[in-house]
């Protein structure tokens, strides 16, 4: 029997009285079961808190608030065969019964058993529960009409493809895939060229395009593409591009610079019609996270130092590629610093004497006049060494800071003419881009931040 006496304050003590055990006293007589059974008498004092006590106990004290379930209200109380049974026929809409699959796997499935069980390939299930999240996202973002039209079993491929863009980007997207019919190939292509944009600043006829719609994102691709065939004297392709330009196009000043190349009215061929700002502006790109593993042709070049000598760039090799079928770089001179830089325009076609200068940070180094923050960062200027001579007034050249008049030590970026002024003409070379490192936020410079 035991017993629990709360006591007056102050007053605490716990007393027990028990039979001896036999075991240890042999002199005792052996138990019996006509012996009464052990009894124990507690008796202990409880101390109420005090009320500041108990109020911060209470203020310290924070109920559990499980996360909000991503199942659909109607899968909630199903139990686990349930749930395998509907993945197992496909019972439901596609985005209703796809957060099921997260939800084994919290349960300790993996997608392989999942596979077993089910049917749905761990490719399909992956695709599946992304496709639902972008839906998601579109719900708030998109009318009804348009998130209505993803209903359909192939409509998982079509998001999916959409996955890397922000929520304005895939309502816009999905809109334009939407009045446009495009299957899951056409969506990739689509998302890549809005992801692209941005970093194809500087480039022929960029400015004529609106990176903000779908339509021209995409025409601006096939314009690039018609300009590299155009280059390759292949015109059938270069023509058969701009025409699927022009089926995609939104803004009328987009649409008017495909047409002008179409017609042949580009100012190509000439000579001197050619616009002085397509000769003479210099690209600023900021690369994205992963964009290198991403790319379908890659350029490897040497880096030099800002803070080195003439004598470092001169030496760089001139010449280098990837040779085989495993892409082997090879050089012609051995070099301890080299960097991989994605296929843009600017820089695929220095074949020969190309390089890039490191500089640690922006400011103070190159010749813009930005407020930005982020000329604390640092920069790749990407340098043409065949072309020294310094010919445009608001072309860039790599110059030694010591043959401007500054008396500074290293290299520097120059406008041609400021170079003039001061009776330079002949460079290490013209700059041909400029790379900022990557990070979250995709911003680019303006025209007006290289004055």
């Amino acid at each position: 029997m035991l017993s629990l006496t709360v006591n007056t304050p102050k007053l605490l003590f716990l007393s027990t009285s028990f039979f001896p055990n036999h075991h240890l006293h042999h002199h005792s007589p052996p138990l019996t079961p006509h012996r009464p059974r052990t009894s124990f008498s507690v008796s202990a004092l409880i101390i109420p808190p005090s009320s500041s006590t108990a109020q911060k106990q209470q203020q310290l004290y924070q109920p559990f608030r499980p996360p909000p379930s991503p199942l659909p209200k109607r899968y909630r109380t199903l139990d686990t065969n349930e749930r395998l049974e509907i993945l197992s026929n496909r019972l439901g809409l596609w985005f209703e019964y796809a957060p099921l699959i997260p939800s084994l796997i919290q349960e300790g499935f993996t997608s392989s058993t999942l596979e077993e069980i089910t049917g749905i390939a761990s490719i399909e299930q992956n695709r599946l529960v992304v496709a639902a999240q972008v839906r998601d996202s579109l719900v708030e973002a998109s009318d009804e009409e348009t998130v209505s039209f993803f209903d359909s079993p192939g409509s998982p491929e079509i998001l999916y493809e959409i996955r890397f863009l922000n929520t304005p980007q895939r309502a816009a997207a999905a809109r334009f895939i939407v009045e446009n019919g495009f299957d899951a190939n056409k969506a990739e292509e689509l998302s890549r060229s809005m992801k692209d944009f941005p970093r194809r600043y500087g480039e022929k006829g960029w400015e004529s395009f609106d990176g903000n719609l779908p339509g021209d994102c995409l025409a601006f691709v096939y314009y690039r593409q018609a300009q590299e065939h155009k280059s390759a004297s292949s015109p059938e392709l270069s023509k058969a591009a701009l025409e699927r330009a022009l089926k995609v196009v939104e803004t009328d000043r987009a649409k008017q610079k495909v047409v002008e190349d179409f017609e042949g009215k580009d100012g190509e061929g000439g000579g001197e019609d050619v616009a002085m700002d397509d000769v003479v502006r210099v690209p600023v790109v900021r690369m994205a996270i992963g964009e290198v593993a991403e790319s379908s042709a890659v350029v490897v070049l040497p880096v030099c130092r800002a803070e080195g000598k003439q004598i470092e760039v001169e030496e760089a090799p001139w010449e280098s590629g990837m040779r085989g079928e495993f892409g082997v770089v090879e050089a012609e001179k051995g070099w301890s610093r080299w960097v991989v830089l994605p296929g843009w325009g600017p820089v695929v076609p220095l074949k020969r004497g190309g390089v890039v200068v490191a500089f640690p940070k922006a400011r103070g180094v190159l010749s813009w006049r930005s407020k930005r923050r982020d000329t604390e960062e640092e920069v790749l200027v990407v340098v043409d060494r065949e072309r020294k001579e310094v010919e445009f007034d608001d072309g860039f050249y790599l110059v030694m800071s010591g043959g401007n008049g500054s008396g500074e030590e290293g290299l520097k970026v120059e406008r041609g003419g400021k170079l003039k002024e001061i009776g330079v003409v002949e460079s290490l070379g013209t700059v041909v881009l400029v790379v900022r490192p990557p990070r979250e936020e995709v911003e680019n410079l303006r025209d007006e931040d290289w004055e």
